[in-house]
């Protein structure tokens, strides 16, 4: 062997191919896409061809970003590789944007099973700043099987991250079980498997987890998702890691995602980059729910509702998410890795909702969202309830008002917190604006209100004992009840529901307003509600289910009340703003957790 060849390194694979897989999802045109006399074996994880068979991978979870390799990592050398069995052409295309596909290579290739053939992919000719995606497709030219296929490179990685993924749990036994078995099995076959460990924090102290295996268990106070988290991060840090990566119990998740995301925070050029998963809609396995978010008045998720089956949106939207990312964007916990070099602040102390948007706008993080890094999570829709929208509004106004960059004066804070209450006005969600009049209160009461209820259990159980209407119930037998007398898609109807107030200063409107039955993702659809008198809402197994009636009184209740705490807001708002900026700090220092999660010696 001549030096040169004993010089050249070995390669280093970047990404593999991802596999249906029924513990997350069996949506196939997310991962190939079969033509001719092919079909993919579940069991043996591979596809096998006839003559003439083809297999194409310009999917969400197989193709290759080279935009962002090129543009965060300075990639110079991509290769790919197949192992397999029988003769086959093998193509790999450069997808840029608005312009025609270019032919990487074309190679006729015998497939063996160990140590597959490797086609080197010029990208001399690709512009770094030009985004765009490379994949490929096989044509078998026998009887042939794929079992495999990699993006390798021979360049060295510019770190060797030691990632900690911390997971927070809550009597949720059978599925934090579940992830650690199926963490374990994969990464006794990784690479990484001495730079990757699990870090479990039963915040229920039910899981029963054993140490060892690259799993560590926590027994913590429960403080909700932001004390679970500030634990995992502070074990992370003690374990000596230099990345943290947060995820969710059930982590519906494909574990080769772990790698790519390790990948990418070795190789960036940045050592502040962050990965966040986008979120999928468990409901329907193929529509994104986010991918990636930003945060301004209101969480705006990116991509919400594409089609991940549909090619040519997936690399739109891959192509939209290679240049430089939006301002105020932010990660979701279900799955967000990031550099513990760079955290000032842990968690604030919000139990759930918002703390992970906290997190990402008070730090510089870089952050990127990779193909095929996602979680599969029910939305938020299908969870809401007069605590959630309780849990949304504090958090966005406490957002506002600790963070400098997000100020808004305090007529912005009034907007926000009278759009989330005007908005369950029509929908007879009183019990919800009770709740939301109780946020605005909990906020005006500074940070310390935070700090003495880290475990919100008084405020939980006020709300719970304070949800009667909006608490779901077994269904009733029969037709669901409908009654369509005001057409809510009528341009009249909506102007007169907003002049009364969705019917609140019309005389009797009870009595001949709309009865409308909602299914499941349609609780927060405004339009269907104008005109409604009496809304049912059914969940998602129609055997669950609840009834609201429009009420003057209570709205009018509610509606005093919230006029009153705004008219404290206004007078208020310089003192607040100063004391959530002091007190920021204060509730996201380690020396806080520690007391509250009773760790300090």
């Amino acid at each position: 062997m001549s030096p040169a060849a004993r010089a050249k390194p070995a390669p280093t694979v970047l990404q593999t191919l991802i596999w249906p897989d029924r513990a997350v999802s069996t949506e196939r045109d997310l991962y190939m896409r079969l033509f001719g006399p092919a079909g993919y074996c579940d069991e043996g994880r591979e596809i096998r061809f006839g003559p003439g068979a083809t297999a194409v991978f310009d999917t969400y979870f197989n193709l290759f970003n080279i935009g962002k390799w090129r543009r965060l990592c300075g990639l110079e050398q991509l290769s790919l590789s197949l192992t397999g069995r029988g003769r086959v052409e093998v193509i790999a295309f450069l997808a840029p944007p608005h312009r025609s596909w270019e032919r990487l290579a074309s190679r006729v290739v015998d497939l063996a099973a160990e140590g597959g053939p490797g086609i080197e992919l010029p990208l001399d000719d690709i512009d770094p700043a030009v985004p765009g995606v490379i994949h490929f497709e096989l044509r078998a030219l026998g009887t042939a099987r794929l079992t495999g296929a990699a993006f390798t490179t021979t360049d060295q990685p510019r770190r060797k991250p030691q990632l900690a993924v911390a997971i927070t749990t809550y009597k949720r036994e059978l599925e934090v079980r579940r992830t650690a078995r199926r963490f374990t099995r994969f990464m006794q076959g990784s690479a990484h498997a001495d730079r990757i460990r699990m870090i479990v924090v039963d915040n229920g102290k039910s899981a029963g987890l054993d140490t060892g295996e690259g799993v560590a268990a926590f027994e913590n106070e429960n403080l909700g998702g932001a004390g679970g988290f500030a634990r995992g991060l502070i074990e992370a840090r003690a374990s000596g890691a230099t990345h943290c990566l947060f995820m969710d119990d059930d982590a519906a998740v494909h574990m080769e995602s772990l790698e790519r995301t390790y990948q990418m925070l070795a190789y960036a050029r940045d050592p502040a980059t962050a990965v966040a998963g986008a979120m999928i809609n468990a409901t329907h396995r193929w529509a994104v729910w986010e991918n990636g978010a930003t945060f301004h008045t209101r969480c705006e998720p990116r991509f919400m509702g594409l089609d991940l089956r549909d090619a040519r949106a997936v690399m739109e939207m891959e192509h939209a998410t290679t240049a430089d990312p939006p301002r105020k964007l932010y990660g979701g916990w279900w799955f967000f890795a990031f550099p513990l070099q760079q955290v000032r602040h842990l968690p604030f102390p919000f139990f759930v909702r918002g703390d992970d948007v906290s997190f990402s706008l008070a730090h510089d993080f870089r952050i990127v969202t990779m193909p095929g890094v996602a979680s599969f999570q029910e939305g938020f829709d299908d969870k809401e309830s007069p605590l959630t929208w309780y849990l949304d509004l504090r958090s966005h106004l406490a957002h506002h008002l600790s963070l400098p960059d997000l100020e808004i004066g305090r007529v912005g804070l009034l907007r926000i917190a009278w759009w989330f209450f005007l908005r369950n006005l029509p929908r007879c969600h009183y019990e919800t604006m009770h709740a939301l009049t109780l946020a605005l209160g909990d906020v005006l009461e500074g940070p310390g209100f935070f700090a003495d209820n880290a475990d919100l259990a008084w405020r939980r159980a006020t709300i719970a004992a304070a949800t009667r209407d909006e608490a779901w119930k077994p269904a009733p037998p029969g037709p669901w009840r409908q009654r369509l007398r005001l057409d809510p898609e009528k341009r009249r109807t909506r102007l007169l529901m907003k002049a009364t107030l969705a019917g609140h200063l019309l005389p009797g409107f009870r009595l001949f307003g709309n009865r409308r039955t909602l299914g499941p993702g349609e609780r927060g659809a405004i339009r269907a509600c104008w005109g409604a008198s009496e809304i049912t809402c059914r969940d998602a197994s129609g055997t669950l289910a609840y009834t609201v009636v429009h009420s003057k009184r209570r709205a009018f209740l509610q509606t005093a009340r919230m006029a009153v705490l705004s008219f404290r807001l206004i007078l208020d708002y310089p003192r607040l703003r100063g004391e959530w900026r002091r007190g920021y700090g204060e509730l996201t220092s380690e020396a806080f957790w520690e007391s509250k999660l009773r760790l300090a010696a």
